[in-house]
């Protein structure tokens, strides 16, 4: 790339360093802090995934019950947010309930001194404890109800799922939700954490950080594919109306929600693991006809787009995963939001060691020596 080249949207410009997550897009190869998603799926929990992500390392046992037990003790929100989001409209978008939200813990908790390392754990662990609870805060209240407290003999997983409908999980439901959140909780500098980045240059607190996070993953190039990919299951209603709306979709030319990655060329690694997920949930919880309708939409499309590197992602089967589990589609994103929170907070903390105001530079396209006319002659 020659230099002062433009890229539109910044596109293959490196604009970090970082050791946090390594992708393969050719390979479908994720790595958490140099371990494949796929093994950390298996062996360890969202926490624990949140602490190597967040502080470069496996904990001890003795660590992960520690960061477990600060968490489940900062899952109570202030009764003036609580309140503040019962006024929220009920028609709200919990994505914009959400981002609201965390902005307000910034005015709880000042600023503080960014060598201290309590600051920052307590930060972590704050954001953490409460982002969850906060969503389904707003979900409880938006149809008239008091929010459902949080249980701490309950794990993460498990007290989300309890305070959405106030119903304790099985705990196969849960295992597979704290999954889920593994999966997405870090993807290198994307969008969202991009603008975490940018914003953590400017030394603002941790707060502003991933509100600015939150607000980028709102926006449906982002963040909220599951949701439109239930939508488009909904659409096509039977297996038999497969064949028809993909070929309408490739004639027109249109996007197929759920396929598709900007850095992934075959199928996405956490398309694979979700698949299995599905498959295990149907098992013991029933049968959907939409997971019918998804394979065979995978099948043909495979045989029509793979050629050109459209694959599965991982917004084609989580969406059946959360619908599964009770979770209203619009609640999706909030859900990708809580998982993507440590991988957020590891992009501000490792910003923090070494910070540089983010400054880009631009090629003017517009106009120079433009003379001044006076209201009178336009």
């Amino acid at each position: 790339m020659a230099i002062g080249e433009y890229k539109p949207g910044l596109e293959g410009v490196p604009a970090t360093q970082s050791n946090i997550s390594y992708v393969d897009g050719k390979a479908g190869l994720l790595e958490y802090r140099g371990i494949r998603i796929e093994e950390l799926c298996v062996h360890s929990s969202f926490l624990e995934t949140s602490y190597l992500l967040i502080f470069g390392e496996l904990p001890t046992s003795a660590k992960l019950k520690e960061f477990e037990v600060d968490i489940t003790h900062r899952r109570r929100i202030k009764y003036r947010i609580r309140d503040m989001i019962k006024s929220f409209p009920d028609n709200a978008h919990p994505m914009d309930a959400l981002q609201t939200s965390v902005a307000a813990l910034g005015m709880f908790y000042p600023l503080g001194d960014f060598h201290d390392a309590d600051y920052i754990y307590q930060a972590t662990v704050r954001l953490l404890a409460k982002v969850p609870t906060m969503v389904a805060a707003f979900h409880m209240m938006r149809q008239g109800n008091d929010p459902v407290m949080p249980r701490d003999d309950l794990d993460y997983a498990s007290n989300f799922l309890y305070m959405l409908n106030e119903k304790v999980p099985d705990p196969l439901a849960a295992r597979i939700f704290d999954v889920c959140l593994t999966l997405h909780a870090e993807h290198t500098v994307n969008a969202s954490t991009f603008a975490a980045l940018v914003t953590a240059s400017t030394l603002t607190d941790p707060y502003a950080v991933i509100t600015s996070a939150i607000g980028t993953l709102a926006g449906p190039l982002h963040g909220g594919a599951n949701e439109q990919v239930m939508m488009m299951l909904e659409e096509i209603g039977s297996v038999d109306n497969v064949t028809a709306y993909l070929e309408r979709k490739i004639e027109r030319k249109e996007k197929l929600m759920g396929f598709g990655h900007r850095i992934y060329k075959v199928k996405d690694p956490r398309a694979i693991v979700l698949q299995e997920l599905v498959h295990k949930m149907f098992d013991q919880f029933g049968h959907d006809h939409y997971y019918d309708i998804a394979l065979e939409l995978e099948k043909q499309a495979f045989e029509k787009l793979s050629s050109k590197g459209i694959h599965p992602n991982v917004d084609f089967y989580s969406g059946l995963v959360y619908k599964k589990l009770g979770i209203p589609s619009n609640l999706f994103t909030t859900i990708f939001a809580i998982a993507r929170v440590p991988g957020w907070l590891a992009h501000w903390k490792e910003q923090l060691s070494d910070n540089r105001l983010f400054r880009p530079t631009q090629v003017y396209t517009g106009l120079h020596d433009v003379t001044y006319l006076p209201i009178e002659h336009r």
